[in-house]
């Protein structure tokens, strides 16, 4: 990793970040299309040609998500089980209830909170099945009071799909699962085909395809972020474990593209974390990714003090932030930029990824500037409403009518004062 001064590096070279170059928006957009125009016969044919696999029905029948979850090892459907309780106990604190304001005689505002319909979640497939994403990011939908979730996934080379998927998307109340992934996936959320309904939302990570082609569907439908390779900055001072902060590290240096960064004000533990990662590196099983991702996006920083570990922080708007001091708390309030943020010596990010109940689908490439973790806010609409007695409108039409009339819209003056009692006006 390399260790950078911040008092002798330029900022732009401390935020400067390896990104995957290739442009493949125009393979995105011809699958996309295909999908459109083909529908199924065009999902089976990418299932074909990129999982490997001959797909019959696209659906995983309800009764193989209840055999999959009679089946799971008891210990593990015990760890799942309560890990979707630690996240509905979250997000069940997320819920938003409606307001009604009647401030002035003949006048009612208000806001009414209605769940999004129909939401479709990309679950990633690859080498490792991702159970823990399921409930991450159906479980919020669910206590949104969604109608309709449906998730879909790539399937294998034999057409099936995971069972520790299956099982997850049983306990965190998945309506309809499908074997589907990569691009093709999303382009049947966004337009509907034969066996896969069409969605009004699609969350979910995936690789730069998935990414790319929720770009590319956004409008025609919502998403929740365009997520990139996952990030953790580390803000620990001279009495923090070196081991520990180097295992840290690696937890989202594992993740293809991962970007993994220390910040200390203490060069004793820059050091000594560079020997710990030398040394965790060498039975790591994933070894050769997490080696990749530190050569190309990891760094230590060595700054003065705390307080500019924390400025530096917010510069960086991590994914994960974890504050290894003894008193985090203290700090807490000081930072402005980050999806999650892991407080003390004891809580490692993985808390987040698994257990703990927040969430950890979260924005990547300092995106965390502008926007949060996925909520049950996401899952939902917020309606204005407004209403107005003949009264009220009579009173307040003349002054909507000199707002309007200065902005050059007459049609509008004369809609208010046509209700207000001052028809001769509009003549």
């Amino acid at each position: 990793m390399k260790i950078l001064d911040a008092g002798k590096v330029p900022l732009s070279e401390i935020l400067a970040r390896s990104e995957d170059q290739r442009d493949i928006s125009g393979v995105v957009a011809n699958i996309i299309a295909d999908v459109r125009q083909n529908g199924d016969a065009a999902l089976r044919r990418y299932s074909k040609e990129f999982d490997q696999a001959e797909l019959d029905a696209l659906e995983v029948p309800r009764e193989q998500l209840d055999q999959a979850l009679a089946d799971l090892d008891p210990a593990l459907r015990a760890v799942l089980e309560e890990a979707a309780e630690n996240i509905r106990a979250f997000h069940r604190r997320q819920v938003q209830q409606g307001f009604l304001i009647s401030e002035k005689p003949g006048v009612v505002l208000g806001q009414k909170v209605t769940p999004i319909e129909k939401v479709g979640v990309y679950i990633p497939g690859g080498t490792a099945p991702l159970p823990s994403t399921v409930l991450m990011d159906c479980i919020p939908a669910k206590i949104a009071g969604c109608p309709e979730i449906v998730v879909v996934s790539p399937p294998t080379c034999n057409g099936d799909i995971a069972p520790i998927i299956l099982a997850a998307a049983r306990i965190a109340g998945v309506d309809r699962v499908f074997r589907c992934g990569g691009a093709q996936a999303v382009a049947a959320l966004a337009c509907g085909t034969e066996s896969i309904p069409r969605m009004d939302k699609i969350v979910g990570p995936g690789n730069a395809f998935v990414a790319e082609a929720k770009r590319q569907v956004f409008g025609q439908v919502g998403i929740d972020m365009i997520a990139g390779p996952s990030d953790i900055l580390v803000v620990a001072d001279g009495k923090s474990d070196a081991r520990q902060v180097a295992a840290d590290l690696l937890s989202q240096a594992e993740h293809a593209g991962g970007c993994a960064i220390l910040v200390t004000d203490s060069p004793a533990l820059a050091r000594a974390v560079e020997r710990a990662i030398e040394k965790q590196l060498t039975d790591l099983p994933t070894r050769e990714t997490a080696l990749a991702s530190l050569e190309k996006n990891g760094k230590i920083i060595l700054v003065k003090d705390i307080p500019e570990a924390i400025r530096m922080a917010n510069a960086l708007a991590p994914e994960h932030l974890e504050l290894c001091l003894d008193d985090p708390f203290a700090y807490l309030g000081q930072v402005r930029n980050a999806g999650s943020i892991f407080l003390g010596r004891s809580c490692p990010e993985a808390v987040g990824d698994y257990f703990g109940g927040t969430n950890h689908t979260l924005p990547t490439y300092g995106t965390a500037r502008f926007s949060s973790a996925l909520s049950v806010e996401d899952f939902v609409k917020r309606s204005q409403f407004v209403y107005y007695s003949g009264a009220a409108l009579e009173e307040a039409a003349p002054k909507i009518a000199v707002f309007a009339r200065q902005e050059g819209l007459e049609a509008h003056a004369r809609s208010a004062l046509s209700r207000g009692g001052q028809e001769g006006e509009n003549q």
